[in-house]
């Protein structure tokens, strides 16, 4: 997972040295003390551990796959610590000790869906990599299109860091639906884009729609693989706005004109703002005062204003839909009207109703 992590790592560092710059958090500075998860599940729940334990921090930001994070939630349950997750993930679930600064279903999978359908996509082939996101999104398309008369033609997975997509990419031209719904996530992207070039599939013929590839991946893939495919996120590089641009030219000052933003690493930047404001709302660092004055607080974020939903702890966000196009950048061809409520449990989706991620993993 470092293709997609280190990008992380990178706009939480940046955005502490713009808050020391700016005198810190209640007038303290603000230290990092990082850890590598090792892009295992359990050794994110150990460093978490140590973290919280040991090295008694403030509260801790990363974790990327869903795997990882449901490693750590019961450490920081246990501890009463806090962990703010960037990426977006599968929903269904809500914690006291996480705040949720991706994007839940109802603000990626649920709009990329409502875009197809809208496209007049009446098929889906579902491929993704073998552990929680993947498993429970996919239980969620699936319900989705049995109440919107959407075919799932097929759906397959692979172990994450899997590089051999021959023979599903033969069965995904074979079975020639409308669309791919991809959660492949890391490095399997690569293989899987490039087999699907390889044998002739476009974006022309038979689009996929992302929801794990940004920016910082299609350099990886190749543009050339992947030009003219679809993702879902709420944020991209290419938006125009004041924050955007300054975000945008403050990480690259810092890390190289070459680098490009994306979606988690904008989110993970922001949390480490949404920590801040709830800290200082609370006037305290402690977990209970921070938990009990984050309901309501709102950051001008890159992506637009997000704002902290109190009863789950996710943002309030706008979903977008983007295009990958030549210039190795993903461009917006759609948006939401106005920001979108964090809808974990898809309580106002009647179709939802029964799943849960026991329902998807089984």
């Amino acid at each position: 997972m470092a293709i997609s992590e280190t990008t992380v790592r990178d706009a939480i560092k940046l955005a502490v040295d713009e808050i020391n710059a700016d005198g810190g958090v209640l007038g303290k500075e603000i230290e990092i003390v990082a850890e590598d998860g090792a892009s295992e599940p359990a050794v994110f729940a150990e460093k978490a551990e140590k973290l919280i334990r040991d090295d008694c921090v403030a509260a801790v930001f990363g974790g990327w796959t869903s795997a990882s994070r449901k490693a750590m939630l019961p450490v920081f349950e246990n501890h009463d610590a806090l962990l703010y997750y960037p990426v977006q993930y599968e929903g269904l679930e809500a914690s006291p000790n996480i705040f949720y600064s991706g994007a839940t279903t109802n603000q990626q999978i649920i709009p990329a869906l409502d875009y197809l359908a809208e496209e007049g996509v009446e098929s889906l082939y579902l491929v993704g990599s073998d552990y929680v996101f993947p498993r429970t999104a996919n239980a969620i398309i699936t319900a989705y299109a049995d109440a919107h008369g959407i075919e799932i033609k097929g759906e397959d997975y692979v172990p994450l860091g899997s590089t051999d997509f021959s023979t599903i990419v033969n069965k995904v031209r074979t079975e020639d639906a409308d669309a791919v719904f991809n959660t492949l996530n890391g490095d399997s992207n690569v293989a899987f884009f490039r087999e699907y070039t390889n044998v002739g599939l476009t974006a022309d013929d038979m689009p996929v729609m992302s929801v794990s590839i940004a920016e910082e991946e299609v350099g990886g893939i190749g543009v050339e693989n992947i030009e003219g495919q679809l993702t879902a996120w709420n944020y991209y590089q290419t938006l125009d706005s004041d924050q955007n641009t300054t975000f945008v030219g403050a990480f690259k000052d810092e890390y190289g004109d070459e680098r490009v933003t994306s979606d988690a690493m904008e989110a993970a930047y922001t949390s480490v703002y949404v920590w801040k404001e709830s800290v200082e709302a609370a006037e305290s660092f402690d977990v209970a005062d921070v938990q009990e004055a984050a309901g309501g607080v709102a950051v001008d974020a890159p992506e637009g204003t997000v704002t902290v939903d109190g009863e789950n702890n996710h943002l309030v966000k706008t979903a977008r839909i983007g295009e990958i196009r030549d210039d190795g950048l993903i461009h917006t061809v759609w948006e939401s009207d106005g920001a979108i409520e964090p809808d974990p449990f898809l309580q106002t989706y009647s179709w939802a109703d029964g799943l849960s991620v026991d329902d998807a993993e089984g």
